[in-house]
């Protein structure tokens, strides 16, 4: 039996009924079971009076859980404030495959009771860091639980940019960008671009080059202690800009180098309910086979 959770904060989509109608229900069975209710500031206007409305930031000072009602661009959003604290995460899955949510919102008592009482399971998922230097200085940095891209922009075009792994050249590329993946971003943007899954226990990161101009040119994988720079052509004559789970982006101009590596500081503490497999989710989002036999 692990720890039980006593003080749970709430977070959501913003202005989403179906996200709306999910947290006025978890915020009334949580209450009547005599937790201590936070309720994060954007979502708490829509709950009616009575709520506690604080920041992510307190939520992730104050709670023990957190309860997020979204799809999985909900919860990353959520993630990367809250992998600085010590605090469990835990999705309702509101949006479309949600590989990071695990409770239904119709279904969610049985299995979150359990859980609030301490039968659950704690996976670890590490972040990256994205950082954009400019003549040796460092000029903007952000962190990503899924990936850092780096691409065109709005509109889409071939670039130029060198690939370097612990400063070793590893090769140059003209593409649409590069996509450089966690494990539990490999089952987002990396996988519709034609990179492997990688299960959630492993060390590793997988670059994942967009529409190279070279049929020779293959996803790679690499330990997850790797620097990975991305040197961008002087040439590409425009400014480009690193994607961080979609999420926010950061300006590149031409000549720029990229630096992407581990988050060594930081680190998502997921909660799953007892029975979590990642294969089963696998087969439930993707749509793969069941057993024959």
């Amino acid at each position: 039996m692990l720890s039980e959770f006593h003080t749970i904060g709430l977070i959501g989509k913003p202005h989403h009924q179906g996200t709306t109608q999910t947290l006025k229900r978890l915020l009334h069975w949580l209450q009547a079971r005599h937790h201590e209710v936070l309720v994060e500031e954007r979502v708490a206007t829509e709950l009616g009076q009575g709520v506690e409305a604080v920041d992510l930031l307190e939520i992730g000072e104050r709670c023990d859980l957190a309860i997020v009602v979204g799809g999985d661009g909900n919860m990353l959003g959520a993630a990367r404030v809250l992998a600085k604290y010590d605090i469990g995460v835990i999705g309702v899955n509101r949006g479309h495959l949600g590989f990071l949510t695990d409770l239904p919102p119709d279904a969610f008592e049985e299995s979150l009771a359990k859980v609030l009482k301490g039968e659950y399971e704690t996976e670890h998922r590490f972040l990256l860091e994205a950082e954009v230097h400019r003549h040796g200085e460092l000029k903007a940095s952000n962190t990503a639980v899924n990936e850092a891209v780096l691409h065109p922009g709005k509109i889409a075009h071939m670039i130029e940019y060198e690939v370097y792994i612990d400063d070793q050249f590893m090769y140059s590329q003209r593409a649409d960008g590069m996509i450089v993946s966690t494990p539990t971003g490999s089952t987002a943007y990396a996988l519709s671009a034609g990179g492997a899954i990688l299960t959630p226990n492993l060390e590793a990161l997988i670059l994942v080059p967009m529409f190279p101009h070279t049929l020779s040119c293959r996803p790679i994988v690499v330990d997850a202690s790797s620097t990975i720079k991305l040197l961008v052509s002087p040439d590409n004559g425009e400014t480009l800009e690193v994607g961080c789970d979609g999420h926010v982006t950061l300006a590149v101009m031409p000549g720029d180098e990229i630096i992407i590596r581990r988050n060594t500081s930081e680190q998502l503490k997921l909660i799953h309910p007892k029975g979590y497999n990642y294969f089963h989710v696998l087969r439930n989002k993707l749509g793969w086979g069941s057993k024959l036999f």
